[in-house]
């Protein structure tokens, strides 16, 4: 296993995830947000993992800036700021929630208290629904409901989501962690009045390709090519592709390609009694001992 590129992603992951924790965002457009963030992983020597997230208030998960996106943070927004960082391939996924309204930072704080709790049990042969079952009854304890659909996931060279769930409640079954293996695990926090769910939304605006086969399109062919190329299997925005085609016919390619299912678009996930949601994430990698966070913050010279 390439634990070197994991590790370098890692750093790199992590260095940004926490400039992004402290900077003020109110004001500024999420267009701005992940422009800014995604040019700080290209500027540290990495490539991005999937186009950086910012899920305000009630979306969860999977909302990306459009091209020159309008929408603002204001002071009573809570968004979730995921990013991925990664070196040939091999990728650090991690997420912090940014929040300038003091009455939701104990569902910030319960996301990474749950985080922080799954982190401290993680090695090799631990099973992932007792990871589910930390996560689960720590955001309880503070008066919080997880969200009981999203999951952390394993990742492999090129592929995100690469077949095993790390849930975010107790479940019957489930595996154990392998050594030398990297997952993500991201608790999603609401709050009590919310259902505890996520239901799909209606806008899309990341994508991945399926399928490279060809369209009989030949301008939509060279997107194609020019997607698997540039992003491989990690999903992207479109953002991404409007730097080499008019965002207009980017648009209709993209639509083709989608309609012969070369690339699938993935929704927005919104919490479905539309509460809001925070969220926390690390990568990590178990050892016989213990654990490699790669994602952890480094805070000391020695650590």
């Amino acid at each position: 296993m390439p634990l070197e590129d994991y590790i370098k992603a890692g750093k790199i992951a992590a260095e940004i995830r926490e400039m992004v924790r402290v900077k003020d965002w109110i004001g500024k457009t999420v267009y701005e947000i992940c422009e800014e963030v995604e040019n700080e992983i290209m500027k540290r020597g990495a490539k991005c993992a999937f186009p950086v997230n910012a899920s305000i208030n009630e979306i969860a998960a999977h909302y990306t800036a459009e091209p020159n996106d309008p929408i603002v943070i204001k002071d009573t927004d809570l968004v979730k700021i995921d990013l991925g960082a990664q070196i040939n391939g091999y990728i650090a996924d991690t997420a912090v929630t940014v929040c300038y309204d003091p009455q939701f930072d104990g569902l910030v704080q319960a996301a990474e208290e749950a985080l922080g709790n799954a982190m401290s049990m993680i090695k090799t042969g631990v099973k992932a629904s007792d990871i589910g079952r930390t996560i689960e009854s720590t955001i309880k304890q503070k008066g919080f409901k997880p969200i009981a659909n999203l999951s952390g996931h394993s990742l492999e060279q090129y592929t995100i989501h690469a077949g095993r769930s790390i849930p975010n409640i107790w479940s019957i079954g489930g595996f154990s962690l392998s050594e030398n293996t990297a997952y993500a695990c991201e608790p999603f926090v609401t709050t009590e009045q919310g259902g505890g769910f996520v239901r799909n939304g209606t806008i899309k605006n990341i994508f991945a390709i399926n399928s490279r086969k060809k369209t009989k399109n030949d301008e939509a062919d060279k997107l194609l090519d020019f997607i698997w190329e540039n992003f491989n299997m990690l999903p992207f925005a479109l953002r991404w592709i409007t730097k080499k085609w008019e965002e207009k016919e980017a648009r209709e390619l993209l639509d083709i390609l989608i309609k012969k299912k070369a690339v699938q678009a993935y929704p927005i996930l919104i919490e479905v009694n539309e509460q809001r949601v925070a969220q926390a994430e690390h990568t990590f990698i178990p050892m016989e001992s213990g654990v490699t966070v790669t994602t952890k913050a480094i805070t000391q010279k020695n650590e």
